[in-house]
């Protein structure tokens, strides 16, 4: 299978139009997951009987095949890329739902009652306390759900969107492997280039992880 070197390079804007599109939706619905799992995991977290039934939820929603998130949002929001964006934060929410919880549950018991005597507010002790040292597994939904959203964006093409993934429609309806590998490679170097981005910020939003290491 050979690659058409010449129609990559008559075909560079539109590559790069495609893979920053591509990014901008997978980012977009990253940062709304976020947004809207790091509310529900404090609740989870904070009220026991809620736990349960928002983790559960949220596989549900996990299940639901990707093709099918996209039909069912069509007639809400149509062929637009705010449909893309839904859909891809539906499934970044079990990730980073779970992963938070289990941050927020992480945090050792006595490091809270020690910001309570001291007479630190919960609020104020969840900001400064438990989410800087839930941080790590949080990251580490990040991480999962920015790779996977963006592996996802490709589906969003039967939408009429899709990202690189209209390459690989390109090819297979004309029988043209470049734009099919092309597509692919693009898609796997954004994946890693986000994941190297993410570990990178971890490691300078997190440095006392750094001195524990080096105390071992």
């Amino acid at each position: 299978m050979s690659v058409d070197w010449s129609w990559i390079a008559d075909h560079t804007d539109d590559l790069t139009t495609l893979t920053l599109s591509h990014l901008q939706a997978a980012l977009t619905a990253v940062l709304l997951g976020l947004l809207i799992s790091l509310p529900l995991a404090v609740l989870a977290h904070r009220v026991r009987r809620l736990r349960g039934l928002l983790l559960g939820l949220s596989n549900v929603l996990f299940t639901i095949p990707s093709i099918a998130v996209f039909v069912l949002l069509l007639p809400v929001s149509g062929l637009t890329r705010t449909t893309t964006v839904i859909g891809l934060t539906i499934y970044t929410l079990v990730v980073l739902l779970r992963n938070t919880v289990e941050g927020l549950d992480s945090v050792p018991a006595r490091t809270k009652e020690a910001a309570k005597a001291m007479g630190t507010r919960p609020l104020r002790t969840l900001l400064t306390v438990e989410l800087p040292l839930a941080l790590p597994v949080i990251m580490a939904g990040v991480r999962i759900a920015t790779v996977m959203a963006i592996s996802l964006v490709s589906v969003a093409t039967y939408i009429g969107d899709g990202g690189l993934g209209q390459l690989f429609t390109d090819g297979f309806q004309r029988n043209f492997p470049t734009p099919v590998i092309v597509g692919v490679v693009l898609t796997l170097l954004l994946a890693l280039a986000a994941d190297a981005l993410l570990v990178t910020l971890q490691y300078v939003l997190t440095p006392w992880t750094r001195r524990q290491k080096q105390g071992a």
